[in-house]
């Protein structure tokens, strides 16, 4: 008992389980935007490098408009769901308590009707209601989205294509950005675990990878469709190395 009681302190004072500490303000709060400016600006300068295609470019750019509605629409879903199944409670003071004759550790708690979750968080009182990890739901979406977005970046190097420090630069950017984002998962699950709802908000952000990447993308560019990652780029970077290739037998043929 004595050693899960130094456990429990020790987790505690860790500096990680507050939710003041920086990398929780900065980053985990505005966790969509960090995502978008540097995937952003690594997809647009990889496909603007290869076609200088605005238009392509949009296009692939496109893929982060449409996630960041679905986290969007999912954020309004979950605030909708939890007003929905949820009940705001004010506990009562001790006074009260002790007149009623209960002990310390079920406080009596007074049901406040209508009020709304930010409503009752904001003016102190408990909200107990039925929830779904936003924290868990954008981190997982934001690391899946990172991994597929930047996983042509070893193919496009290796059909030689054009790669200037700047888009090498942003591309570490990302890889840092993911392993932060992976770190602030696991610090959630230790730390603040709320493993029914964070399950739930994980299961939601990698059905939503998937439906995305996994399903609508690999339907192909249409105008319906941005298209998976690479397309249009790689086989691009290809084919100019098919023709450059034939040029060069070509000419070594005229040649001899």
């Amino acid at each position: 008992m004595e050693k899960a009681a130094k456990r429990n302190e020790d987790t505690v004072q860790s500096v990680f389980a507050k939710r003041t500490h920086f990398l929780y303000r900065v980053f985990l709060r505005s966790g969509w935007g960090w995502t978008c400016i540097f995937v952003g600006s690594f997809v647009f300068l990889l496909s603007f490098s290869v076609r200088r295609s605005l238009t392509l470019s949009l296009r692939h750019l496109s893929r982060l408009a449409v996630a960041g509605g679905l986290w969007l629409g999912f954020r309004k879903l979950l605030c909708l769901l939890e007003n929905a199944t949820g009940s705001c409670y004010e506990p009562l003071s001790s006074s009260l308590e002790l007149a009623s004759g209960t002990n310390g550790d079920q406080p009596l708690l007074l049901l406040h009707e209508g009020e709304t979750k930010e409503a009752c968080v904001r003016s102190g009182m408990l909200w107990r209601g039925y929830e779904v990890s936003e924290d868990a739901l954008l981190l997982c979406l934001c690391c899946l989205l990172l991994a597929e977005e930047t996983a042509v970046f070893g193919p496009y190097l290796s059909l030689g294509g054009p790669s200037g420090a700047p888009l090498r630069i942003l591309f570490l950017f990302c890889v840092l950005l993911l392993s932060l984002w992976v770190f602030l998962l696991l610090c959630l699950l230790a730390y603040f675990p709320r493993f029914p709802t964070q399950l739930l908000g994980g299961a939601l952000g990698c059905l939503s990878w998937r439906v995305l990447y996994q399903g609508w993308y690999r339907l192909g560019p249409s105008w319906y469709c941005p298209g998976r990652p690479g397309v249009g780029l790689l086989s691009t970077q290809s084919k100019q190395d098919e023709i450059s290739e034939t040029l060069c037998e070509s000419n070594d043929t005229e040649i001899n």
